[in-house]
C-alpha cells in the first residue's frame, strides 16, 4: 500500500488537503510545481502559499544557489597570479629567432670561458637544464625564454639571436 494517498480530486468533506493537511474541507485540483494535488480553497487562493505552491520563492533560491555555485567555480578555475613577479613582462619573454648552430656556438663560447655548464647555470641564474636545452639545440622544446638567451650572449659576449 502507499504511504500517501492523494484522494479523488473535488470529492467529498473528509479528505485531507495534500498541501496542509487540513481536513474536512472542500478539496479542488490545482497544479503544483507541475503536479496536479486536491488543495482547500485557502491553499488554492492564498498569496504566500500559492506563490509556495507555484514554486516561484523556489525558483528564485535555487537561481541564486545557481549563480552563486557559478561564481564560485569560476573563481576557483581562475588563474592564480601569486607566483608571477611584479614587474616582469612575461609577453615579452619569447624566444627570438637564434642562428642555426646555437647550441654549438654557446659550447664553444662556455668551453672558452673555462666553465662547465652548472658553473654557467649559475652564473646566469638559470637551471643548468635550461642551459643544457640551448647547448643541444633544444631551446623551442624545452620552453627556454628569450631572458635565458639574453642572458648567455651578455655572459659570454656572444650572439645566439638571428639579426635577420
Amino acid at each position: 500500500m502507499a504511504k500517501y494517498s492523494t484522494g479523488g480530486a473535488g470529492s467529498s468533506a473528509s479528505d485531507s488537503c495534500e498541501l496542509c493537511g487540513a481536513e474536512n474541507v472542500d478539496l479542488q485540483t490545482a497544479s503544483v510545481a507541475g503536479a496536479t494535488l486536491s488543495v482547500c480553497s485557502e491553499c488554492a487562493h492564498h498569496d504566500e502559499t500559492s506563490s509556495k505552491a507555484s514554486g516561484s520563492d523556489d525558483d528564485g533560491d535555487r537561481k541564486r544557489r545557481a549563480a552563486q555555485n557559478a561564481a564560485r567555480l569560476q573563481d576557483a578555475n581562475a588563474p592564480d597570479a601569486e607566483h608571477w613577479e611584479d614587474g616582469a613582462d612575461y609577453d615579452d619573454d619569447q624566444l627570438p629567432y637564434l642562428v642555426s648552430d646555437y647550441g654549438d656556438v654557446l659550447v664553444e663560447a662556455r668551453q672558452d670561458a673555462g666553465l662547465q655548464t652548472a658553473e654557467l647555470a649559475d652564473a646566469v641564474g638559470a637551471d643548468e637544464s635550461d642551459v643544457l636545452a640551448v647547448e643541444q639545440g633544444r631551446a623551442t622544446q624545452a620552453n627556454v625564454g628569450g631572458s635565458l638567451i639574453a642572458a648567455l650572449e651578455a655572459e659570454l659576449d656572444l650572439q645566439l639571436v638571428d639579426s635577420n
